[in-house]
């Protein structure tokens, strides 16, 4: 008996959400990446408290939905896993090249890409794969994907690109090992220019830190 492993492409519909609306007025474009177990809809509350006329956010939807604690009450979502994931990045990256398209954001506008939690690696490899020319990439309390090498963010020097990661000392998921381990690879990838900063607090989204990337 054989046993084969096949593929299919076909056209597939998903959802994203947006807070505030995009006008004249607005100075700053989020995309924001949720972390696991995440709804981009709920994701969205740790942005209301920027300044609304000035700030439109965009928080894409990771793919593959599932129940949360085996209650089948709340549902939450995962980008990727250790199946497959050369396929479903580019799955993933297809839809954020849809979603892009379809906002059509102004240049003129100030593109942060945020990534919190396993959102890290999609932020990441979105800029990376894309040479997305953002003005501050922020990268919260996640890893960094380790088929990233430093040549695929060069052309942020050429930007000027910011590049920010932050990590709560009480993280729950990281390490002091891995701290160590990551932060050495983000001296390596970024090539020095990163500033890390890590804030009291365990692995949560502090509003209070979003308003220095204004």
């Amino acid at each position: 008996m054989d046993q084969v492993e096949k593929q299919v492409t076909f056209q597939a519909t998903n959802s994203y959400e947006t807070l505030n609306t995009l006008t004249a007025k607005t100075r700053n474009v989020w995309v924001v990446f949720h972390g696991i177990g995440y709804l981009s809809r709920y994701f969205l509350k740790y942005f209301n408290e920027l300044p609304p006329d000035e700030n439109y956010i965009i928080a894409p939807q990771a793919p593959s939905k599932y129940y949360l604690n085996n209650q089948y009450r709340h549902v939450g979502a995962s980008w990727l896993t250790k199946e497959n994931t050369a396929m479903e990045t580019t799955n993933v990256l297809a839809y954020l090249d849809a979603v892009w398209a379809r906002e059509n954001i102004p240049e003129t506008c100030k593109l942060i890409v945020f990534g919190f939690s396993q959102g890290v690696s999609i932020a990441t490899r979105w800029v990376a794969h894309r040479k997305l020319k953002c003005h501050h990439l922020v990268l919260y309390a996640g890893g960094l994907p380790k088929e990233l090498v430093p040549d695929d963010f060069e052309f942020l020097a050429k930007n000027k690109t910011q590049v920010t990661l932050l990590v709560g000392d009480q993280d729950e998921y990281i390490t002091p090992e891995r701290l160590q381990l990551e932060s050495k690879r983000m001296v390596t990838l970024f090539s020095g220019r990163a500033k890390q900063i890590i804030f009291v607090g365990k692995h949560e989204i502090q509003k209070e830190l979003l308003n220095q990337f204004l």
